[in-house]
């Protein structure tokens, strides 16, 4: 099954993050794989918020609890990670590995 975007945050800047970042993805793309967003509050940095993809990690950064682009922060780190599954799926279509499994690598 593909097209989930497992939302693992906590605070409500992290579940704002999480509905501004899937939106901006399901808007722009076909979501055929699957993410999740996870979130480490702290009380003294902000939350880290990272985005995961197949347990390889895509996307981090602190948020602020005062951000006021939250949004447009979100709606890059969708474009970004939309990039890093375009380039993944690229070189695994040009990867020559008829000899080696994919776990050998």
């Amino acid at each position: 099954m593909r097209g989930f975007i497992v939302d693992n945050t906590i605070s409500r800047f992290g579940h704002d993050f999480y509905r501004y970042f899937s939106d901006r993805l399901r808007d722009t793309s076909a979501l055929d794989f699957n993410l999740v967003i996870r979130e480490r509050p702290s009380a003294r940095w902000g939350s880290l918020v990272w985005v995961e993809h197949e347990n390889r990690t895509l996307f981090r950064s602190f948020l602020q609890p005062n951000a006021s682009e939250l949004k447009q922060l979100a709606e890059q780190a969708a474009d970004q990670v939309q990039d890093s599954i375009a380039k993944q799926k690229i070189e695994l279509f040009l990867q020559n590995s008829t000899d080696m499994a994919k776990d050998e690598l």
